[in-house]
């Protein structure tokens, strides 16, 4: 007997972005730059936003429309509900879209799981989770066949991330994966504070982003209390990606929610930004 396709349905659909393909498709068109010819950047990854597009999505756009989107996509993201296990992979199925349908790449995942001390197979985390969900569309939008990898991170601990990077990295290496593979690390910048606060919090986030320095971005993090949800996803990357050669990391975009609501006095940053 064959086993059934696990599919998992959208959550995020008519809350984050449209539930309907068409006026979804229209909301990123009116976010992309028609008139910027751009040259797609080969990047090992790239930090996303996750808010409603109304709030977040030119940053996203901004971010995904300039880079090559490869077969497989690594996506790395904050566990917000707390469901499920600390470091959960969807081992296999596939996620709905108004676009369609996103295959997971089961035979990655395996190699991941035969590699990994950390990374269980765990459905559980990723049901009722808006991070990862928010940027398929996205990346459909812009390439319509690939396979993702969704990994949900509920652990802010350093050097637990450093050990998911580690194996990671070995996998993609050994394998020989770094040319069909891209990773994604899903977070939000810092909530709910004034745009001031959150432009200079924000600001020092990112250098330590910029500069591929988890480490010192933890030490930011803490001592300037940043709320980034995706803090784990970020450290995740940066240490993959300096293990798979990296040289450098561009911010693409950054605002807040601030320049869509108005309200100056309590808002949400956000940041794309590539790393090559």
């Amino acid at each position: 007997m064959m086993e059934q396709t696990k599919l998992r349905k959208p959550i995020a659909a008519g809350q984050f972005y449209p539930s309907d393909a068409k006026n979804l498709k229209g909301v990123i068109s009116d976010f992309s730059d028609k008139d910027k010819v751009l040259q797609k950047k080969e990047v090992i990854g790239a930090i996303l936003p996750h808010a409603g597009y109304v709030y977040s999505g030119q940053v996203a756009v901004a971010t995904v429309s300039g880079i090559d989107i490869k077969d497989n996509v690594v996506m790395l993201g904050p566990n917000h509900t707390g469901l499920g296990l600390t470091f959960s992979v969807m081992p296999n199925g596939v996620w709905q879209t108004p676009f369609g349908n996103v295959k997971i790449n089961q035979e990655i995942v395996k190699l991941f799981l035969n590699k990994s001390q950390y990374l269980v197979a765990d459905a559980a985390a990723h049901q009722d989770e808006h991070s990862l969900e928010v940027e398929l569309p996205i990346l459909q939008y812009f390439k319509r066949n690939f396979k993702i990898i969704p990994i949900a991170i509920k652990t802010f601990n350093l050097s637990l991330l450093k050990g998911l990077a580690i194996e990671l990295a070995d996998v993609i290496n050994t394998q020989h994966l770094k040319s069909s593979t891209i990773f994604i690390a899903s977070s939000d910048m810092t909530h709910y504070e004034s745009e001031e606060v959150a432009r200079k919090k924000d600001a020092q986030a990112i250098e330590a982003i910029v500069a591929l320095d988890e480490d010192r971005l933890e030490k930011i993090v803490k001592a300037l209390d940043v709320s980034m949800c995706g803090f784990a996803p970020i450290a995740v990357l940066i240490k993959t990606a300096k293990l798979l050669g990296a040289k450098g990391a561009e911010l693409i975009k950054y605002q807040t929610s601030g320049q869509t609501s108005g309200d100056l006095s309590s808002v949400v940053g956000y940041a794309g930004i590539t790393i090559y």
